[in-house]
């Protein structure tokens, strides 16, 4: 191959790759999102007029200033080797990926509820979901359903219409109200035994720039055992893998500079707040809302964040079953 055709195509290469990122940038501009701080101080997250948990829940607790747990440095490794190892968005425009919900008034009709796997660790119905109401895609096919007035979250797993009512493998509800907990040894519709609606990447709280709590994120590899919040265990014995409930945060040595949009949004998030360890699943799988109105140019900023950026934060003693 002669110099000048080299020459020619590193040109068009070069050419390619301006455009591609002229692309990015100009997808990331359209997205219009200004990012203010995301204190505490502003108050919890809202969903259908109700907050999400108490202020000072779990989920909606600052830990930058927490302790960095001990073992950070082995549980990151050990994530490392058990998968891709950079930050993936589960969620984006396309109506396949994400998780919906839906808010219902306090008058919606309660219905009956059959389960199909894990009846003994769920909540009795009736629950008050609506027919019609938006199915997860993919294999957990959950719904989610926060009710107005009650201020009461439902969320069920493996769902299916079946007559008036729904069948599902798994159901929970929580009292947005109440830092009360499930019965440990207790699952949920998540694996960890965590409800799923407060660890959502939402597209309300990212257009106004800021997100007011922890997010959702799963690993291929996890322990069994588990740390409060979470009240059920993952399914391996190693104890450098994650347990459930596990929280991760960014490092404040990580530069956010390079980041905009409503990636950087999530990622201020991580630092303040940082993510629980909620299932076993796709490596540093990031959990949001389905949402076709999602720029997926700017989200997928996110990819490019390693997980050597995160470390551990220091939460109770590991609990494990009897």
């Amino acid at each position: 191959m002669g110099p000048r055709l080299l020459i020619a195509l590193g040109a068009l290469a070069s050419c390619r790759c301006s455009a591609q990122r002229s692309l990015r940038a100009a997808q990331r501009a359209a997205f219009g999102v200004t990012v203010v701080a995301a204190t505490p101080a502003a108050g919890a997250p809202t969903v259908g007029g109700c907050a999400v948990f108490p202020a000072d829940n779990p989920w909606n607790t600052d830990v930058r200033s927490a302790p960095r747990d001990p073992r950070s440095d082995r549980y990151i490794a050990n994530i490392q080797a058990h998968g891709p190892g950079f930050l993936h968005p589960d969620f984006g425009s396309n109506a396949a990926y994400g998780i919906p919900f839906v808010v219902v008034p306090a008058t919606q009709p309660r219905v009956a509820v059959r389960y199909t796997e894990y009846g003994d660790e769920s909540d009795p119905g009736p629950f008050p979901i609506p027919a019609g109401a938006a199915i997860e895609g993919g294999r957990d096919r959950h719904v989610i359903v926060v009710q107005q007035g009650s201020c009461e979250l439902f969320e069920l797993y493996h769902s299916e219409p079946d007559g008036p009512g729904w069948a599902a493998g798994a159901g929970a509800r929580f009292d947005l109200r109440s830092n009360a907990l499930r019965t440990d040894t207790w699952t949920s519709c998540d694996q960890a035994g965590l409800p799923i609606l407060p660890g959502l990447v939402r597209y309300d709280e990212v257009r106004a720039g800021a997100i007011r709590h922890a997010l959702r994120v799963t690993f291929e590899h996890t322990q069994e055992g588990w740390i409060p919040p979470a009240t059920h265990p993952g399914g391996d014995g190693d104890v450098d893998a994650p347990p459930m409930g596990l929280r991760l945060r960014l490092k404040a040595s990580f530069d956010l500079g390079p980041y905009r949009g409503a990636a950087r949004v999530v990622l201020e998030a991580l630092r303040t707040y940082g993510m629980f360890t909620a299932d076993t699943g796709g490596n540093w799988y990031l959990s949001g809302e389905a949402n076709t109105a999602w720029n997926d140019g700017d989200l997928d900023q996110l990819k490019d964040v390693p997980g050597t950026a995160f470390e551990v934060v220091q939460g109770e003693a590991i609990r494990r079953r009897p």
